[in-house]
């Protein structure tokens, strides 16, 4: 499985690297623009992820904006909403709205932090992604 960390946050960041590269091969950004550029990267390679855990705020470009981005990309690819990256959002904020947003815009999954990653890895099981 090919997994992309998107956090601005180094220990966040450290630590979603180390709890996740047990299930796979991990890329690390800590922006949304770099997390655009490697989510169009593998897309061209032919190579998508199979789980992006995308930071809700982050400098440069939001999560909010960047699972916006990454949706829109996908349908221009004609990719099919069953075989689209599975998106959970991850965030320090405890707002409703955001996560509604977030649901709406089609990420998967959302988990707050700090992450409790016996909840994380049910969400994962429920995605199928393990």
């Amino acid at each position: 499985m090919r997994i992309l960390i998107v956090e601005d946050d180094m220990v966040s960041r450290r630590f979603l690297q180390k709890f996740l590269k047990q299930y796979g091969e991990c890329d690390v950004v800590v922006d949304g623009i770099e997390a655009l550029d490697a989510f169009l990267f593998s897309l061209k390679a032919n190579d998508p992820y199979s789980l992006i855990c995308l930071d809700i705020m982050m400098p440069k470009v939001d999560g909010i904006k960047v699972l916006k981005s990454i949706r829109e990309l996908e349908a221009q690819k004609g990719i099919e909403p069953e075989k689209r990256t599975k998106v959970i959002m991850t965030t320090a904020l405890n707002s409703a709205d955001l996560v509604q947003k977030a649901f709406e815009l089609g990420c998967e999954g959302f988990a707050s932090k700090p992450l409790d990653t016996v909840k994380f890895v049910e969400v994962m099981k429920k995605l199928r992604l393990i």
